[in-house]
């Protein structure tokens, strides 16, 4: 699709990026590289979630529009339409690598080793007690389990418009809410509302979108955890750790083997309309597929990213760097 707007590269000389705070470490670090390495401007790198990330992408074509943004979870076929409605309609998708979501605290609390439908009747706002689906009466970690730690509990989390959310409703909230019996009874309007809204009654606290944030909390309260990607945990290991998730803790061994069982991938979108408009773009882009950023020992392994193997990183290199058009939802 050949699109031109007039003014454009006087309009605004930096690529502009919005989307996932869990992807933001990555681009960032890309952006920075790029900058040294051509002498062009940073792009400017802003964390506005993902779906928040995918609102403003798909706004439209043009200087007053976002070249790419970050995702933590795949485009839905909700937001591609938007995005077609709004003439965004020649896009190329990268998943970039692997993320685990963390569920961590402060190294000064206590090691937990929780299961999925531990967590589930944690943080959901109703769940199975006796049979029946009631309001969740758990405030301390004990009363789930006697083997859990015999405090209230605290989880800080991003809000609904994370990708972050999404992946922790899809891989932990709704797995762990399938093992109640009184769960699998319900209609399937009711079954989603009971396995993926979140506890609003205190325990469950939403942070926003400031990982760094979390982090602060974590370290003032030690029997309070937060929910985050992998890089966050990775870069801050000397403040935190994390717990296992079914005996297995993240790792960039255990994500990439799958062993551990929340992990997700993470994405970035481009609009091939901007290539070779937007100054820079494409020798960003280029930045973003070397095999100096994604492979194993790359920067962005470096800042915790679990990399793909190398025949799914060549495929997504080929296809990306030759602005192949996404077209999952073609046809659908």
């Amino acid at each position: 699709m050949a699109v031109t707007f007039a003014g454009v590269a006087e309009a605004r000389d930096r690529i502009s990026i919005v989307g996932s705070s869990t992807v933001f470490p990555y681009t960032q670090a890309v952006a920075e590289e790029f900058a040294n390495k051509t002498g062009n401007p940073a792009p400017v790198v802003e964390s506005t979630g993902t779906g928040g990330g995918m609102k403003i992408f798909c706004g439209g074509i043009g200087e007053g529009h976002p070249d790419i943004t970050g995702a933590s979870r795949a485009m839905k076929k909700s937001e591609w339409e938007n995005c077609q409605k709004n003439g965004v309609t020649d896009v190329s998708e990268a998943m970039i690598g692997f993320d685990g979501l963390s569920f961590a605290s402060s190294r000064k609390g206590p090691d937990l080793d929780v299961t999925k439908d531990q967590l589930y009747l944690a943080l959901a706002a109703q769940v199975p007690v006796d049979g029946k689906i009631v309001d969740n009466p758990y405030m301390k970690w004990s009363q789930i389990d006697s083997s859990l730690p015999d405090t209230e509990i605290t989880v800080y989390g991003p809000p609904p418009t994370s990708g972050t959310r999404d992946a922790w409703v899809e891989l932990v909230m709704e797995e762990g809410c399938e093992s109640f019996d009184a769960v699998k009874a319900l209609s399937k309007d009711e079954h989603k509302s009971v396995c993926s809204r979140m506890r609003q009654d205190g325990p469950f606290i939403e942070a926003g979108e400031n990982d760094n944030l979390i982090v602060q909390r974590l370290e003032a309260d030690p029997n309070a955890f937060g929910i985050f990607g992998f890089s966050f945990l990775y870069e801050n290991q000397d403040k935190l750790k994390g717990a296992q998730i079914g005996g297995v803790a993240p790792s960039f061994e255990t994500i990439e083997s799958g062993d551990y069982g929340v992990s997700r991938p993470l994405f970035f979108y481009v609009k091939n309309a901007h290539r070779g408009v937007i100054p820079g773009l494409s020798e960003f882009i280029e930045e973003y597929m070397s095999d100096a950023a994604l492979t194993s020992g790359g920067y962005l392994n470096e800042r915790g990213l679990v990399p793909l193997n190398d025949a799914r990183r060549e495929e997504l290199q080929d296809a990306v760097l030759n602005g192949k058009q996404f077209t999952r939802f073609q046809g659908s």
